[in-house]
């Protein structure tokens, strides 16, 4: 069972934070307004970075979301380089979260769910007269 080490973590936190921030400041791609990095993953020897991203809408089309994170790609890395101090910055790899749109869709079969299910009790049983 592999061990999670701290400083990939720590590594993991801080990139996180800081493109968080990034995003929110510093890039001027109206494609990126209301994006957001919900979870980054790093490899083992942190070389490549893995950043789970959002949107606002979870039915937007992510297609051009996809694009300006790839060309805001280079200039992110360089200033998490100056920002994190790090000799080097993780290549960054951007992946759309599904966990939103998964977590809408089965609150919505829940709420089904209960409406059948509440349905079926409201109803008189007529088979017992």
């Amino acid at each position: 069972m592999p061990r999670e080490y701290p400083r990939k973590l720590r590594v993991a936190a801080e990139l996180q934070r800081a493109v968080n921030e990034l995003l929110c400041t510093d890039t001027n791609d109206p494609r990126l307004a209301g994006v957001r990095v919900s979870a980054v993953e790093v490899s083992n020897d942190l070389s490549v970075a893995r950043l789970y991203f959002s949107t606002l809408q979870p039915d937007e089309e992510v297609e051009p979301v996809e694009r300006a994170l790839a060309k805001a790609g280079g200039y992110l890395r360089r200033r998490l380089g100056r920002e994190l101090r790090m000799r080097r910055v993780p290549e960054l790899k951007f992946v759309k979260d599904t966990g939103p749109r998964e977590g809408l869709r089965l609150s919505q079969l829940i709420d089904d769910a209960n409406a059948s299910s509440s349905g079926i009790a409201d109803e008189p049983d007529d088979s017992t007269e």
